[in-house]
This record gives structure tokens, sequence and C-alpha cells, in this order.
């Protein structure tokens, strides 16, 4: 090749692939914790969903709803669906990890009802005031 022929060498062309490809990594792992952010704030979502909806149902009937076998029901509702007696406080509860979310319904000696539940979720990231690790939502509280 001679000095009036025009084109890239093989560095400059090597150079801007490399450039390139660091861009690319970049924007794949900025986007990765940006999935992790709206997952968090989702779950975060969804447990003060249903800490309202059980404590509107508390509200009504002085208890909190029975778990499913340990799990949060499938809705939280009273009832037969469509009739008139029917009331949903969450027609369907959310989805946690593939399944329903740990739910402790509890009473006391005292109480036959039951007085209090929790229910434990993880969070990957710092979401609000909520750091990265382990929480209990509890009646009108999540703890950190």
């Amino acid at each position: 090749m001679n000095k009036n022929q025009k084109g890239f060498t093989l560095i400059e062309l090597l150079v801007v692939i490399a450039i390139i490809g660091i861009l690319s990594t970049l924007a794949v792992i900025s986007l990765n914790n940006a999935r992790t952010k709206a997952q968090d704030a989702k779950i975060v979502s969804d447990v003060k969903s249903v800490q309202t909806a059980l404590e509107l149902f508390r509200n009504d009937w002085s208890t909190y709803p029975a778990s499913n076998g340990g799990f949060l029901p499938t809705s939280i509702s009273t009832g037969t669906k469509g009739t008139s007696d029917y009331v949903a406080y969450m027609a369907q509860t959310p989805k946690y990890g593939g399944g329903n979310y740990v739910y402790h319904a509890t009473t006391s000696l005292a109480n036959p009802e039951l007085i209090s539940y929790d229910i434990p979720f993880t969070l990957n990231g710092k979401t609000g005031e909520l750091n990265t690790g382990a929480h209990t939502a509890a009646p009108g509280e999540i703890s950190n």
C-alpha cells in the first residue's frame, strides 16, 4: 500500500472494536442493575399492598386471614365469589420467587383470633430505606 491510498490500518480497526466492546459491556451491566432494582421495587410494592389488604381484612373481621399451609392465601377475601357476601380485599395475591409469599399468622393464648403476621422477603439491592438482604413485613412495619 502506498502513501496515497486511503483506508484504516489493522491497529485502528482493533482499537475501534475494543472501544465498542467496552461500551456494550457497560450497557449490559447497567441493564442488569436496572432489572434488579425494578424487581426489588416490585417486591416492596407487593408487600405493602398485601399489608394494606391484611389490615383492611382485620379492620372488618378483628382477625387476620389464616395462612394457606404457611403461605399467603391466593386471595384475601371473605364469602363466596359471585354472591352478596363476597368481599375481595385483594383478588389475587402477588407471587414471590415463582411461588406464594411465606405467611405466618399468629395467635395468643388469651386471644384465639389471629393477632399478628409476618411475611419474610429478600432484596438484592438497597431499595428506598431498605437495605440489601432479608426483611420481614409485620403489622404496620417492614423491618430492615
